[in-house]
């Protein structure tokens, strides 16, 4: 497990590759933005319970 493993995120950056181990760059930004997105489209519910 080190430099030559392409299973690690080490060895996928001796490599240049990219995978599971390692996310691509503009895949982290696309799922970050949908994220965001989803966020502004359905904001979390405040629902107020009646004190007693």
């Amino acid at each position: 497990m080190g430099k030559g493993d392409k299973r690690t995120k080490r060895g996928k950056i001796f490599a240049g590759s990219y995978g599971k181990c390692r996310a691509n760059p503009k895949k982290i930004r696309r799922a970050r933005k949908a994220k965001l997105l989803a966020a502004k489209k359905n904001p979390p519910s405040t629902k107020e319970t009646p004190s007693q």
